[in-house]
């Protein structure tokens, strides 16, 4: 039973669901429906689909997550980011709102799937920590400026194309003068409700005697006003006979299951998009999850996460829908409206599917500028100006991936910009392992603590050197700790001694134990001693099957204080 735990979390917590829990999550379900239709609708639109894929993204895959996610709070689904980065990668290979490009936005969230899947039972997790947070930081920012940006098209209603800024802003302007001024007025008064109702309609649903909770959860209903609002005025007026672009027919009933067309060759094409398009939806969601399950002092596991979250891009994948994911917005709604389980999810999906089965007709009339809209006012909350003032007061050289990250998804891309963030955060790590902080230490009088002869009084004694290396050593570092010995002992005539504190070092490898021997053999032709002090267990196990041990001039000591003591008192 606890292998079936593991593989299938949904088998723990079933075993303890109550009526109390199934009537809170119903409940949620309600709350998170109204908000996921209209962002279903719009995220759909942004990736380049018929509105109704967004809605197909939002049944199956909820009931996948449920049985194989680990978190009991995240919600799943279509995102912004994620979508942005379909449509980008479909659009090289078919035009949008195409059979042709359905079929590449399905296999991309079956490849997608798979990707992740696989990640998961290999517990390859660890990798999506290539993508540090100034990283992450500068993408989501860059990207929400395009995604916005390539909303600006729906709410003028122009013709406008472009995979970064300079071709969307070029594209617009010579379409300018195409400008439907209803649509601009629709799409304009649209931004002003959503950003005034986001801003005050919780104080005036308490002002009409709601609690603070019940008004939070009901302002989250805001889109749905203005989406119900926009529709009944397009269609009482007339206006899409004006040339206002509304949704038009949704087909109604289950979405189709069908297999994804698997053309190898096509695969092959689209496996780049699918692993940046799946690390960074693991990378979101998992940070969601984590936030929630540590407020409800809960734990997920992010391999299983992986496993729930490929899970779920096939299931939307054989219905017909697009890449999915956590998204942080639906889960705040979600957790605020006291979800208990995965179950929220499914009611979700149910609650979809009836929507999907007797409601799309409500769609026919419903502007294609109020979904702009949706997703601009959603987006924008995504440009984190003050987390890049935090990194740069803190680290220039995080700054300036996030930086690099920034410009390069605007001007080349989302792909691009990833791997130029990543590829700068290696290189900056690497440079930041091979210059590792080397310290000469001391005794602070009357303790046994050693510290920094630059940055503290400390007792000391001119015929033994102690360095402190505050980094594990490698192949990239070990030169470096070979030349600063070598420069101390130089400047230090009378050292018969040399201590290295290995309290920082959790590993040493193959060129960095060659690199010990060599600074144990120039030591010893000088006639000095080389020591090590507080080895820590793993790295010691290693060392015992070299040859440093036998060859090594000196002792190991277990602490710094214990080699100071013995080496003076041998001095006299």
């Amino acid at each position: 039973m606890n292998r079936l735990n593991r593989y299938i979390p949904a088998t723990a917590w079933l075993k303890e669901y109550t009526r109390g829990d199934m009537q809170t999550d119903m409940m949620a379900s309600i709350i998170v429906t109204i908000m996921l239709i209209p962002q279903s609708l719009a995220y759909a639109m942004l990736a380049g689909l018929p509105p109704a894929v967004g809605l197909y993204a939002s049944i199956l895959p909820l009931i996948a997550y449920a049985l194989f996610g680990s978190s009991r709070t995240l919600a799943v689904g279509p995102v912004a980011v994620v979508s942005m980065m379909t449509g980008t990668a479909a659009l090289q290979f078919a035009a949008p709102n195409t059979a042709e490009y359905l079929s590449v936005v399905i296999l991309l969230a079956a490849v997608s799937g798979l990707f992740l899947l696989l990640l998961g039972l290999f517990k390859l997790g660890f990798l999506a920590n290539l993508l540090s947070h100034p990283v992450i930081s500068g993408f989501i920012s860059a990207s929400a400026i395009l995604i916005a940006l390539g909303q600006v098209k729906h709410i003028l209603g122009v013709k406008a194309s472009g995979h970064n800024l300079i071709e969307m802003l070029e594209s617009m302007w010579h379409n300018l003068a195409d400008t439907n001024l209803t649509t601009l007025v629709i799409g304009v008064g649209a931004i002003i409700s959503l950003h005034l109702l986001r801003k005050y309609f919780k104080g005036i649903l308490m002002a009409l005697g709601l609690s603070s909770h019940q008004a939070q959860l009901a302002s989250k209903a805001g889109p749905v006003l203005v989406v119900v609002i926009s529709t009944l005025i397009v269609a009482m007026m007339k206006l899409d006979q004006t040339g206002v672009k509304v949704v038009g027919e949704v087909p109604s009933g289950f979405p189709p299951l069908a297999l994804p067309n698997m053309d190898f060759n096509l695969i092959m094409d689209l496996l780049p998009a699918a692993i940046l398009i799946s690390i960074v939806g693991f990378v979101e969601s998992v940070s969601v999850a984590q936030s929630f399950a540590a407020k409800r002092r809960q734990s997920i596991d992010p391999n299983q996460e992986l496993v729930g979250l490929g899970a779920a891009n096939l299931s939307s994948a054989f219905s017909g829908g697009f890449p999915v994911t956590g998204g942080f917005s639906r889960s705040v709604v979600s957790f605020d409206a006291g979800a208990k389980t995965p179950m929220t999810g499914v009611f979700t999906a149910l609650l979809i599917l009836l929507t999907l089965s007797f409601l799309t007709g409500a769609f026919y009339y419903l502007p294609k500028a109020v979904l702009a809209a949706t997703i601009v006012v959603a987006v924008v909350q995504l440009i984190d100006v003050k987390g890049f003032l935090e990194v740069w007061r803190y680290s220039k050289q995080d700054a300036s991936a996030l930086i690099a990250t920034f410009t390069v998804v605007l001007l080349a891309g989302v792909e691009a910009g990833i791997i130029t963030g990543v590829s700068l955060s290696l290189l900056l790590f690497l440079w930041h392992a091979s210059h590792p902080h080397i310290a000469v230490v001391g005794r602070v009088a009357g303790t046994e603590h050693f510290r920094n002869v630059e940055r503290f009084q400390v007792e000391t004694n001119k015929e033994v050197l102690t360095v402190r290396i505050d980094e594990s050593l490698f192949f990239a570092n070990a030169r470096v700790l070979e030349d600063k010995i070598t420069q101390l002992v130089a400047q230090n005539k009378e050292v018969k001694d040399v201590v290295l504190m290995c309290t920082a070092v959790n590993m040493i490898d193959a060129s960095a134990l060659e690199s010990l021997e060599m600074i144990c053999e120039r030591l010893h032709s000088t006639g000095i001693h080389l020591h090590l002090s507080e080895v820590k267990g793993p790295v010691m196990d290693r060392l015992k099957g070299s040859t440093l041990i036998s060859h090594l001039s000196g002792n190991i000591y277990l602490t710094q204080n214990q080699a100071f003591e013995d080496l003076c008192r041998s001095k006299g």
